[in-house]
């Protein structure tokens, strides 16, 4: 059941149906087999990354000059959400790449678009967003992964030596967008570099054994004294953490996006299995009581997507959007855990087993309240927008 949409042009509409033909064609045939095979070795769908990009679907939202599509985020939103509609895993990456451009495309100079945005956005590359630290989650500031530079005065270069965890498509991606210390002026001494995949010097760890999204490899990226141009230096020393923050907000409507796609699957799921189950000789969607928990696990999906489309929205319009971001971030992270949860209930025994998709819905749902900020970390970040001034 195809989630109704209102899109802005004709255009949009057309990547949507695009999207779908894709996603059915492509996707739906090979997801359960993949993130079962990928739960004991894991293994990134790079080729379905490559259709993804050749269709023109990693680079929506940034410039045609570029390489972009020019759309606006309200339609990048969508196409996130129809492609986590048929597999989540899938879906995260494609946030993630985009998450990984966005620093150059509103931060680098002019050169640094023209060197660099035509190939991360050409659909033959995959980006990774090295921010975390094993001891730098939500406090990004406590990182101690640093840059030194080869002359303080003016430097052509710097080497990076630290760790980062819990990177998506680490020892995949062709070039990762690194936050790094370059001073030891707290939260004003970070920095932002692209490093390109190759460099020397650049290792990983063991992927994670995590609980879904088996198919979105992560581990941890070492940076053994990486030497890295300063031509690949973001903005200006200390402006990183700034960047950091403004990547967020838009990676933050990318989860949202994906987090509504799963939960509008489950959602399908759960009323096709209602309709055809039968109990005390009646489907047991007659039943009031599963009828109406159907009702509210509609209303939550439908919530979710008008939130985060206000979001885009507003991004789109120019206006701040902040703390909507935050909000679609929770709105919709938290639906999707409770619409999950409740497809299984609907399913009774059949949902917590793997014969159905609805047990790895529920998984997968878990990680996206972690995720780009947790969603305490985003009721932080809204009451103080409320409250300032």
């Amino acid at each position: 059941m195809p989630a109704t949409r209102l899109m802005p042009t004709e255009d949009g509409q057309d990547l949507i149906d695009l999207t779908r033909e894709i996603c059915d064609k492509e996707l739906r045939p090979h997801v359960d087999e993949a993130e079962r095979a990928a739960a004991t070795t894991p293994q990134l769908p790079t080729e379905v990354f490559r259709t993804l990009g050749r269709a023109g679907l990693l680079s929506l939202p940034y410039p045609e000059e570029v390489g972009g599509a020019a759309q606006p985020y309200e339609v990048y939103l969508q196409v996130v959400e129809e492609i986590a509609s048929a597999w989540m895993s899938v879906a995260v990456g494609v946030s993630v790449h985009g998450l990984t451009c966005y620093p150059v495309a509103q931060f680098g100079s002019d050169e640094q678009k023209a060197a660099l945005l035509p190939g991360m956005l050409s659909g033959e590359q995959l980006g990774a967003y090295c921010l975390s630290e094993r001891s730098a989650g939500s406090d990004v500031a406590a990182m101690t992964t640093r840059a030194t530079p080869d002359d303080e005065a003016s430097p052509t270069a710097y080497r990076i030596k630290g760790t980062k965890s819990w990177i998506s498509h680490a020892g995949h991606a062709d070039f990762y967008t690194s936050f790094v210390r370059t001073s030891d002026d707290g939260g004003r001494g970070l920095s932002c570099f692209v490093v390109p995949g190759d460099a020397e010097g650049l290792a990983f760890g063991a992927p994670e054994r995590k609980m879904g999204l088996h198919c979105d490899t992560v581990s941890e990226v070492h940076f053994d004294g990486v030497t890295v141009g300063a031509d690949r230096l973001v903005g200006v020393p200390g402006q990183g953490m700034a960047i950091a923050l403004s990547a967020l907000d838009s990676g933050r409507l990318g989860i949202a996006a994906a987090a509504t796609g799963l939960a509008q699957s489950a959602l399908d799921a759960a009323a096709e299995y209602a309709k055809e189950r039968k109990q005390f000789g009646r489907a047991i969607a007659d039943f009031q009581g599963l009828a109406f928990l159907l009702a509210d696990m509609e209303a939550a999906v439908t919530s979710a997507r008008a939130t985060y489309l206000h979001a885009a929205r507003l991004r789109d319009a120019g206006r701040p959007f902040s703390k909507e971001a935050a909000v679609a971030k929770l709105v919709c992270t938290d639906a999707a855990m409770k619409v999950t949860t409740d497809a299984v209930q609907v399913l009774g025994g059949y949902g917590y087993t793997q014969d159905f998709p609805l047990e790895r819905f529920m998984r997968e749902a878990k990680v996206t309240q972690i995720f780009e900020g947790t969603n305490q970390i985003q009721r932080l970040v809204i009451s103080r927008q409320l409250l300032k001034g």
